[in-house]
């Protein structure tokens, strides 16, 4: 298949497949006349990369995983070096959620006070006296 078949049936573009070949992620076979020409092997490898790229992994953390696949594997974290990227990820986004967990806590505790300064606001009588009936009292 030609680069723009693979773009449409990877749900890509042609110059993120481009660039995927430049990071050295993707091998393309030329033709007589020199145009690209891929097979279901980089469709399969395409694919891999996309999904690891929507889970939040950067690009180059994507490689163990394609080098996995090319080496006829049938998954791409059938590697060692695909299983510590994993480890890697999971340690950050560990650490994410505990820094997000921090801050919410903070927010809660901001809200809390801020309800709890409002509730006694609203119950602290009020002295709504005019000047009409102060002069009616006398």
């Amino acid at each position: 298949m030609r680069i723009g078949e693979l773009a449409e049936r990877a749900g890509t573009t042609t110059r993120t497949l481009r660039y995927y070949e430049s990071r050295g992620l993707l091998t393309a076979r030329r033709t007589g006349n020199g145009y690209r020409a891929y097979g279901e092997e980089e469709l399969r490898l395409v694919k891999q990369i996309r999904l690891l790229q929507d889970f939040g992994f950067e690009l180059e953390d994507t490689r163990p995983f394609v080098e996995c696949l090319q080496a006829g594997h049938q998954a791409g974290d059938a590697c060692p070096a695909s299983l510590e990227v994993y480890r890697r990820k999971l340690a950050e986004l560990d650490d994410c959620l505990a820094r997000l967990g921090a801050v919410r806590a903070q927010v809660a505790g901001q809200l809390a006070r801020a309800e709890l300064e409002v509730a006694s606001a609203r119950a602290e009588p009020r002295c709504e006296l005019s000047m009409a009936s102060i002069q009616e009292g006398e």
